[in-house]
């Protein structure tokens, strides 16, 4: 598939929050493959040490902006071919940033949390009709698992159930949670949740605890919660029932139980900005993966009773996702894409995970 670009571009890739873990390997990665960049961040000191980082050359410029709509502002005056967001706080960032790539720019972001995947989807026909194409969710999280759904169902009838089970492995470099907290809390405010009779639906956050053999021999506990993942693969499966569990979900039983009042406490706009202020200055120690790899994982259930699992086995979790973002970036560079707003399988394929390392395992 291919897409038309609507007036002048640039034919720069712009990544946002590049001096992050993932955007400067995302850079890194399309810097190999001599796309002309630009590292958008608000820090110039630490931009030019990332665009030293990358070698010499011309092919890599700095912007320097210090708030989302001053970013937007910019790639709407500049025209960028493909904008890749890293900044985080995506049900936040997400639709103004996308929408000052159209019309004919295009948009790349990696958005897991089911808030933030919802409201970039609901852009599809303003995006078509803008001749972009939006990506969301190109990462780990969402692609592991929606390209497993995907492969199982190929050639086969609409299923009655899907469940995917996203199984991250990272190793934690030592800093600070930064940008993850408001991930958390989003994911606590939003409590739980699953598709039955094809109806989004609330459940208990970390319901459906479950305990994974892996096919290396390892295991993994993981319980429910809200993610992009649930949306996708109702999307790429047309199921009436899904249900997702995360290995990031509190497993215990303890903790469980207070999670849906620690959600209605984090509800008051008062209470969660405090709470997302105090967690990001939380320190994180360095670590190694817990697994030896990274794992989507889906269920898929027809209505005849007949049932298929597959895996897609990854190594470690964000040097997936900084794969796939750059993958997906470049095939939008090289006009791939149908206009619209995508999840990553439903805008380039399954293969796409392949191309990013993945490796399928499908029974």
């Amino acid at each position: 598939m291919t897409h038309a670009m609507s007036g002048a571009r640039t034919g720069e890739v712009w990544i946002l929050g590049a001096t992050g873990r993932i955007g400067a390997a995302v850079a890194a990665r399309l810097a190999t493959q001599g796309v002309p960049l630009v590292l958008v961040g608000r820090d110039r000191e630490r931009l030019e040490k990332a665009q030293a980082d990358l070698g010499p050359g011309d092919d890599v410029k700095v912007v320097v902006a210090g708030t989302t709509e001053r970013i937007a502002a910019e790639i709407a005056r500049r025209r960028p071919a493909v904008v890749v967001n890293a900044i985080g706080a995506y049900a936040e960032t997400a639709l103004l940033i996308a929408r000052a790539c159209m019309p004919g720019g295009h948009y790349v972001d990696l958005a897991a949390d089911l808030t933030a995947v919802s409201r970039l989807l609901a852009l599809h026909q303003e995006a078509a009709t803008a001749g972009s194409v939006l990506v969301t969710g190109a990462g780990f999280g969402v692609l592991a698992t929606e390209a497993v759904v995907v492969k199982l169902c190929e050639d086969h009838p609409t299923p009655s159930r899907v469940r995917v089970d996203a199984l991250g492995s990272v190793a934690m470099p030592g800093g600070v949670m930064g940008a993850y907290a408001a991930s958390i809390v989003d994911v606590l405010t939003t409590g739980g949740r699953r598709y039955s009779d094809g109806r989004l639906v609330k459940t208990r956050l970390g319901a459906d605890p479950q305990k994974l053999a892996l096919p290396d021999g390892q295991t993994v506990k993981s319980a429910g919660m809200p993610s992009g993942e649930l949306l996708a693969a109702q999307r790429a499966s047309g199921a009436p029932s899904v249900t997702v569990t995360s290995a990031l979900a509190p497993a215990a039983p303890a903790v469980r139980a207070v999670l849906p009042l620690l959600g209605i406490l984090l509800a008051i706009p008062a209470l969660r900005r405090l709470a997302v202020r105090r967690m990001a200055r939380i320190p994180v120690k360095a670590a190694p993966r817990p697994r030896r790899h990274s794992w989507g994982h889906a269920v898929v259930t027809w209505p005849d009773g007949t049932s298929r699992e597959g895996w897609l086995r990854a190594d470690d979790g964000m040097d997936f996702t900084a794969d796939v973002a750059a993958e997906a970036a470049a095939r939008l560079a090289r006009g791939e894409g149908e206009p619209g707003a995508h999840t990553p399988a439903a805008a380039f394929g399954p293969g796409l995970a392949t191309a990013a390392g993945g490796v399928f395992i499908l029974g």
